[in-house]
């Protein structure tokens, strides 16, 4: 199986440096909407049969362009939506929510207050992915924090804290439930 993983376009927020993690979420800006109209262009060489969005405003936004242009179907899942942050929603300083992340890798207990644990959070992304099992080649749209957490975790490969994933970059990956490969990250090709 074929994942090809997008973060959704420019919001806003992402401008603002805002910590935007609720449903439904900021909307693409201008920027962001020609990001997501480009990627049936960028990614019309892959064999996408289907497109999975977070059921976030900016994340559809995204991923509509995608699955029209590829005639593929959309779907909005809550699953891979952007982790929660709780009471430090709409923050400019990022540092506790990404030091809760960071715990992750040793104790996916912790949660942000009155927001979402490692625990929680794995659950429902690899639930959605599983859902994805039976397509050979699917896009997922989703958020920045959401990507890169799940793949430092799941990727089978060092993923560094300063693998930065730009609006609309990607990350493919390849493999099966359990044992995936990072394949390139942001248009590098990763050796694993």
């Amino acid at each position: 199986m074929r994942l090809i993983f997008i973060r959704h376009g420019r919001t806003q927020s992402n401008v603002d440096h805002l910590l935007d993690t609720a449903f439904p979420g900021a909307p693409l800006d201008e920027v962001g909407l020609a990001q997501a109209q480009a990627l049936p262009a960028k990614l019309a060489h892959e064999p996408i049969e289907v497109v999975m969005t977070s059921d976030a405003l900016r994340a559809q936004q995204t991923g509509a362009p995608l699955a029209r242009g590829l005639g593929v179907p959309l779907i909005a899942h809550p699953g891979v939506r952007e982790i929660f942050a709780g009471d430090w929603e709409m923050r400019s300083d990022w540092l506790d929510y990404q030091g809760v992340i960071l715990s992750w890798q040793t104790d996916p207990s912790t949660a942000m207050p009155n927001g979402e644990s490692g625990y929680s959070f794995f659950t429902r992304f690899d639930r959605a992915i599983a859902e994805l099992a039976d397509d050979d080649c699917a896009a997922v749209v989703s958020h920045g924090a959401a990507l890169f957490t799940w793949l430092a975790h799941r990727g089978n490969v060092e993923v560094g804290v300063d693998w930065r994933l730009g609006n609309t970059d990607t990350v493919v990956v390849e493999g099966r439930i359990g044992e995936w490969r990072i394949k390139s990250w942001a248009g590098r090709a990763i050796s694993t």
